[in-house]
């Protein structure tokens, strides 16, 4: 499974392992809105993505408008070689390699 979604009680942390593409659209999105909906910080963890293509950044970059929208915080944390990436697709102002703890702050 792709995408798995590790909630307690203060952060839903979504986790992105192998290729995230077309293939697991629907499950990246089912999990980037159960994340949503629970109203908690939400926190994407990408180090165990090997590769992402344009449907994955359209989701991200589609609940990264939706957190901000609904004041919900939402940041990503990962390889570095998704910053270069997440950058270009315009989705900087959300990556951040804070512990976990102070998302939910």
């Amino acid at each position: 499974m792709p995408v798995t979604l590790e909630q307690n009680d203060g952060l839903s942390t979504i986790h992105l392992e192998g290729a995230i593409d077309i293939a697991s659209a629907g499950e990246l999105k089912a999990v980037l809105l159960e994340a949503l909906g629970s109203g908690k910080p939400v926190r994407a963890v990408l180090d165990g993505a090997t590769g992402m293509d344009v449907t994955a950044f359209q989701l991200l970059w589609a609940v990264c408008q939706v957190a901000n929208a609904s004041s919900v915080k939402f940041a990503f944390d990962g390889h570095a070689q998704w910053v270069s990436a997440l950058a270009d697709a315009g989705l900087d102002n959300f990556f951040t390699e804070v512990a976990a703890n102070k998302l939910a702050e």
